[in-house]
């Protein structure tokens, strides 16, 4: 039945609590997809018939300009999609109704009933149509400082929306723009600490490990990685080369340690200091997985490279295992999360030893004693080590 071009009494009640419900009691729900969500289905039950609906916010995560997250008739939770960078160069984000709001729109309506040819030719419009949808409506979503996302809503009502289902839906935005500023700029802050201090210790800063000379002692195999003759590269290749050059390098280098579950504290230039904390018993194996594989893919950037004309780059690894200081170290005003101690300056010397050995990887022996049985490695004798009073065994791994 057709809902009446004016709500009754019970109708504005139920619109009155909806924005009760999402100004007063989503506190203590983290995540804005779970709210929209809930949101859609209060809508419903208030008389609005709202069958789908979206919202797109940017979050300018390192490799994802935003996300859209897409709720329908029949749906508990959401759908998150993450959006690529260069979703703006593509055709079917230039033809569409976000693009009208991305460049300055503050609504965009279409009623899906009437004959495609006399509205607007987007391909959205046209999907819509064939689930049944007859009116579709896109709002500019206000945050501080000018920032804008866009929320949608679309019915298969007769008709479409009437005038107190729009006057309904808009007067809600102001109350979903706090809401959702709120969790979007919560994911920004977790997204930011996990892009420049990682994964783990943004939980620490996140949960309130601000402190300077806070921290703890750790059992890890440390990892230390540096690239050959950065000076040299950078001295004579242009600027835009040397930063794709490095990105490249990192992304072989990096994604392997990742994956097999350790933690990257820091990049140091052309280098990169990692960690695989001993209370993972796989620890040591997965940092030499993460080695085998970070090889494998340095092979094929150096061919990707070598088609361009540029020259294969070559790099060091130094691992050692032991305990080491984790946590706050610096100013009074700059911090920075990171491992210090003996066992990291040995990885350090056995990284700078790479080169003067001619070995891309060496070992300590109190390392090597860890994964031994499992992997075939390479004796090379002891060394005296700077720093050290002591000369170390050192192996040789070749993946």
């Amino acid at each position: 039945m057709d809902l009446p071009q004016t709500m009754d009494a019970s109708s504005a009640s139920s619109e009155h609590d909806v924005l009760h419900w999402l100004t007063n009691d989503t506190r203590d729900e983290r995540f804005i997809d779970n709210i929209f969500a809930e949101l859609c289905i209060r809508l419903q039950r208030a008389g609005i018939p709202v069958k789908r609906a979206t919202l797109h916010v940017l979050i300018y995560h390192p490799q994802w300009l935003g996300a859209r997250i897409m709720w329908a008739d029949g749906m508990r939770g959401a759908e998150l999609a993450r959006v690529d960078y260069d979703v703006t160069e593509r055709s079917e984000y230039i033809d569409s109704p976000a693009h009208e709001i991305r460049e300055g729109a503050k609504e965009v309506r279409e009623n899906l009933e009437r004959d495609p040819s006399l509205g607007r030719q987007h391909a959205l419009y046209d999907e819509m149509r064939a689930k049944g949808l007859t009116e579709y409506v896109a709002w500019p979503l206000y945050h501080t400082l000018g920032k804008r996302h866009i929320v949608t809503f679309a019915t298969d009502r007769p008709g479409g929306f009437d005038g107190a289902h729009i006057a309904a839906l808009q007067g809600l935005l102001p109350v979903l723009a706090l809401v959702s500023e709120i969790r979007i700029k919560n994911r920004l802050a977790r997204t930011l600490l996990e892009t420049y201090v990682g994964s783990h210790a943004s939980e620490l800063v996140l949960a309130g490990a601000t402190r300077r000379g806070s921290g703890t002692t750790v059992s890890a195999a440390i990892m230390i990685c540096d690239l050959r003759d950065f000076t040299r590269i950078s001295d004579n290749w242009p600027r835009d080369d040397v930063i794709d050059l490095l990105n490249g390098y990192f992304d072989a280098i990096s994604e392997p340690i990742v994956r097999h579950g350790g933690e990257i504290l820091k990049f140091m230039g052309d280098g990169l200091l990692a960690i695989f904390p001993l209370s993972q018993p796989s620890a040591c194996a997965n940092l030499l997985h993460a080695v085998a594989e970070a090889r494998q893919a340095m092979v094929v950037l150096n061919e990707k490279n070598g088609d361009t004309g540029r020259a294969p780059l070559n790099y060091g690894v130094g691992v050692h295992v032991g305990d080491v200081m984790y946590g706050n170290i610096g100013s009074r005003t700059r911090l920075d999360f990171t491992v210090i101690g003996p066992a990291v300056n040995m990885a350090s010397r056995l990284e700078a030893l790479t080169k003067q050995l001619g070995r891309t990887v060496l070992l300590s022996r109190s390392f090597a004693d860890l994964v031994a049985s499992d992997f075939d490695l390479e004796r090379l004798g002891e060394y005296p080590i700077r720093g050290f009073s002591d000369p170390i065994e050192l192996f040789a791994y070749h993946g």
